[in-house]
């Protein structure tokens, strides 16, 4: 895969002289140095590397093949290329700003960072997952938008596109998802895997599993010989989008 085929070193900076997170860190020459976490930044990592390890955990991911990214301010956290979730530690906290120059730590970002960089820039997403799923995989295989097979496509915004296939990592690839995520939440990436965002980790990983959950019941339903899924109409979905909206506890 992309993130496992690209090689990082896990060497940090030597001009941080091993004091973790919060010391600044020398960038490359001419570079400024690179700033220290706020403690706000510091938090969001730990839950940023917490929902990475659950991504392969609950299967959605393999290796590291998948990243996942969370917005403090004007900064974006990232996971790093090439570096396994479980080896993650809080003085590898890595960061861009929304023009992609990275402001915090060693590591080189993930390469799909053209990705996460234009949600933030195009809404007011608060993190972004993504993930190379096997069955939502499989779905951006064989159709152009997955079958309304289930109303929790509501809480995705609607019908769930596929975004036509580009290389990894470019902004070819960026373009099309924001074209398939337009007044969605969640997309498909044709012969790649998922992304969703939300207003939080929580959100945007919860949005992650049900996307990939309903990939697999339409792959189900859809297998069964002489057999065709019964779909939702547009307004049924409609109508399941709007008690969506009141559904939980209030705060």
């Amino acid at each position: 895969m992309a993130e496992q085929r690209r090689e990082q070193t896990d060497a940090r900076d030597p001009g941080n002289g091993g004091q973790g997170a919060g010391a600044p860190t020398r960038g490359r020459a001419g570079e400024s140095p690179r700033r220290r976490a706020t403690p706000e930044e510091a938090r969001a990592w730990e839950a940023l590397v917490t929902t990475a390890r659950r991504t392969v955990s609950d299967g959605l991911v393999v290796g590291t093949s998948g990243n996942v990214s969370v917005r403090v301010g004007d900064t974006v956290l990232v996971t790093p290329s090439g570096v396994p979730y479980d080896r993650l530690a809080p003085d590898d906290v890595t960061g861009v700003d929304l023009a992609g120059r990275q402001v915090l730590g060693s590591l080189v970002p993930t390469s799909e960072l053209p990705m996460h960089l234009a949600v933030y820039r195009a809404c007011d997403a608060g993190a972004v997952v993504h993930t190379h799923a096997v069955h939502a995989t499989a779905v951006s295989t064989l159709v152009p938008e997955l079958p309304l097979v289930h109303y929790m496509a509501g809480a995705l915004g609607g019908p769930v596109r596929v975004a036509p296939y580009a290389t990894y990592g470019t902004e070819e690839l960026a373009e099309n998802m924001l074209r398939a995520l337009a007044g969605r939440s969640g997309c498909l990436l044709q012969n790649h895997g998922t992304l969703t965002h939300g207003a939080t980790l929580d959100q945007a990983y919860d949005r992650t599993a049900q996307l990939e959950w309903m990939c697999r019941l339409w792959l189900t339903a859809s297998s069964v010989p002489g057999r065709t899924p019964t779909l939702l109409t547009e307004d049924q979905l409609a109508q399941a989008a709007h008690r969506l909206r009141g559904y939980g506890q209030r705060a």
